[in-house]
C-alpha cells in the first residue's frame, strides 16, 4: 500500500495577516480614525464643488474606502471623493441633476474596469521621474493652497489654535509614537474650544452630516441612447482622471513604503468601487493623495485594515457621533493638512545643490508639471503636460545624437556613409541633407551597422536618399541592418511614395 507524506499542522496553516498583530492593528486602527476625521470636511467641501448635498460626498467616501480596501491593488492607500472628480462631474450635476451625475459615475466605473483590463496601468512605465517629482511637489502645493481660505477672514482665535496644533504635532512624537500626533492634536484642540467656549469655524459649519445609512438604488434617469450620449464624455473624463490620480498615488506609496503594488488590480478595483458607489448614490472618487499621506506617512499604516476602517469610522462618526464631530475646529484639521503638505514636498528636488547637478531638461519637465497642476488644479492634466514635455525634449535630444561620416575609397570609385544613432521621425528628417548627391562617386554604400530604424519616417527618408542618387545615375546599397530594422525596411521600402 503506497504511503503518503503526512501534512503537519504547520504546513496546512496559512500565513497570518500582518494586521492581526496587536501592535500593527493598533497602528492601523488609529490611522483609520485620523483619516476618517480628516475626510469629513474634505468630502463636504467636494460635495459643494460638485453642487450636490454633503451626504453624496460623504457616502462616496465611505463606499470607496470600504470597497477599495478589498478589491484594490495598493494596500494602505485611501480612496474617497476628490476635488478632481468633483470638478469633472460638476457641470453635469449643475445642468442635468443628481440622477445624471450618478449614472455617469456608474458608467465611469465601467470604463475604468475596461481600461484596467486592457492594461492601461502599464503606461505608468512611461512617466519619467521628473514628472513624478513634479507631481509630488504640485500635490503638496495644492494641499497647502486648499488650507489658505480657512486662515483668511476668520476669528483671531483660529491662529493660536492653528499654531498650537502644529507645535503639538511636531513635539508629541518625541514623547511617544504609540498614538498618532494628528489624532492627539484634533482631540486636544476640540476639547479646548468646547470647554472654553471659543467661537471658531468648525466642521459643522461646512454642512450638515447625514443621519441615516446610504441605500442602494438605480440612477434616476431615462435609459436611452440620448442619455448615454450625454453622460459618456463626462464618464470617460471621470475614468481617465480617476485612474491617473490613483495610479500615480499608488506609485508614490510604493516608493514611500518600498513595496510593490498591483497597478492593474488597482485600476480595475477603482472601477468596481465607483460602480458600487454610484449604486449607493455617491458622487464617485479615486485615490485621495492628502489622506493617503496622512495614513502612510504620518500615521504609519501599511495594510488594508486602515483603509477599510477609515470608511467605517467615517460612517460611524457621521451617524453616531455627528454632534461631537461637528464641534471639531477647522483649525485643527488645517494644521494637520499643512503639516502633511510640508512633509509631502520633495525639498531635496529644489535644493541649490540638486538644481546645479540636474540637467536643464529635467528641471523644465518638473517645473511644467508643477505649473500646469497649480494653474488648472488638476493633477492629471499636469502629469500629461509634463510627460509630453519630457517626450519632446527626449526626442530633440536623441535626434541630435545621429552622426553621418563619409569615407571614399582610395580609387575614388565608391563612398561609404556610416550612420550612427537612433533613426526615427525627428532624427531622420535631417538625414536626407547629410549626403553629397552631386559630388559623390557612382557607387554609394550606406552602412547602418550602428543605427536602428524605428519608424516609417526613416524608411521614407532612406527611399528619398536612394531616389536622389538614382536620378543622377548612381547606385545605392544599404548594408548592416539589424534584424528588426531589416524587416521594417523590407516591408515598407517603396511603399511610402508621397510621404516625404
Amino acid at each position: 500500500m503506497p504511503s503518503f507524506p503526512s501534512l503537519s499542522p504547520a504546513r496546512l496553516r496559512t500565513p497570518r495577516p500582518a494586521w492581526l498583530s496587536p501592535r500593527v492593528a493598533r497602528t492601523e486602527i488609529l490611522a483609520g480614525l485620523v483619516v476618517a476625521l480628516a475626510l469629513i470636511p474634505e468630502a463636504i467641501s467636494f460635495s459643494i464643488i460638485a453642487g450636490v448635498d454633503p451626504s453624496v460626498g460623504l457616502f462616496a467616501s465611505f463606499t470607496m474606502a470600504v470597497v477599495i480596501s478589498v478589491v484594490g491593488g495598493r494596500a494602505a492607500m485611501i480612496s474617497a471623493s476628490t476635488g478632481a472628480i468633483a470638478l469633472v462631474v460638476a457641470p453635469l450635476a449643475r445642468e442635468y441633476g443628481l440622477g445624471h451625475l450618478i449614472a455617469a459615475v456608474v458608467l465611469g466605473g465601467l470604463f475604468q474596469i475596461l481600461l484596467g483590463s486592457l492594461g492601461v496601468a502599464r503606461l505608468m512605465r512611461f512617466i519619467p521621474r521628473s514628472v513624478m517629482v513634479g507631481f509630488v511637489n504640485a500635490l503638496a502645493i495644492l494641499i497647502f493652497m486648499a488650507q489658505v481660505p480657512e486662515l483668511v477672514d476668520v476669528p483671531w482665535a483660529v491662529y493660536p489654535l492653528f499654531a498650537g496644533g502644529l507645535v503639538l504635532m511636531m513635539l508629541f512624537p518625541r514623547i511617544t509614537k504609540a498614538v498618532p500626533a494628528p489624532l492627539v492634536s484634533i482631540v486636544a484642540l476640540t476639547g479646548l474650544t468646547v470647554a472654553a467656549g471659543i467661537a471658531v469655524p468648525t466642521v459643522g459649519d461646512k454642512g450638515a452630516l447625514p443621519s441615516s445609512l446610504p441605500t442602494p438604488g438605480v440612477p434616476d434617469v431615462s435609459f436611452t441612447v440620448d442619455t448615454l450620449a450625454l453622460i459618456a464624455p463626462y464618464a470617460l473624463a471621470f475614468a481617465l482622471v480617476g485612474l491617473m490620480e490613483s495610479l500615480m498615488t499608488a506609485k508614490l506609496v510604493d516608493d514611500i513604503t518600498d513595496t510593490h503594488s498591483n497597478k492593474t488590480r488597482e485600476a480595475i478595483g477603482q472601477g468596481v468601487a465607483n460602480v458600487v458607489t454610484g449604486f449607493f448614490g455617491g458622487m464617485g472618487g479615486c485615490a485621495m493623495i492628502g489622506q493617503t499621506m496622512i495614513n502612510v506617512k504620518t500615521a504609519g499604516a501599511r495594510t488594508r485594515l486602515s483603509t477599510f476602517l477609515a470608511g467605517v469610522f467615517l460612517l460611524v462618526l457621521c451617524l453616531a457621533l455627528g454632534p461631537v464631530v461637528s464641534d471639531i475646529p477647522m483649525a485643527a484639521l488645517v494644521a494637520v493638512m499643512v503639516l502633511v503638505a510640508f512633509a509631502t514636498f520633495d525639498w531635496h528636488s529644489v535644493a541649490p545643490g540638486t538644481l546645479k547637478r540636474m540637467p536643464a531638461g529635467e528641471i523644465t519637465v518638473m517645473v511644467v508639471t508643477v505649473a500646469v497642476v497649480v494653474v488648472t488644479h488638476n493633477l492629471a492634466v499636469g502629469v500629461v503636460a509634463g510627460s509630453i514635455t519630457a517626450m519632446v525634449l527626449f526626442a530633440r535630444r536623441v535626434a541630435h545624437l545621429v552622426e553621418v561620416t563619409a569615407a571614399i575609397d582610395p580609387e575614388g570609385r565608391q563612398v561609404v556613409y556610416a550612420v550612427t544613432g537612433e533613426l526615427f521621425f525627428a532624427s531622420s528628417n535631417d538625414l536626407v541633407y547629410q549626403f553629397d548627391y552631386t559630388g559623390d562617386p557612382d557607387s554609394v554604400v550606406i552602412d547602418l551597422t550602428d543605427a536602428h530604424i524605428w519608424d516609417a519616417s526613416t524608411v521614407a527618408a532612406l527611399d528619398a536618399i536612394t531616389t536622389k542618387y538614382q536620378s543622377r545615375g548612381k547606385t545605392v546599397e544599404i548594408v548592416g541592418l539589424n534584424k528588426r530594422s531589416a524587416t521594417m525596411h523590407r516591408r515598407l521600402s517603396g511603399e511610402l511614395a508621397g510621404s516625404h
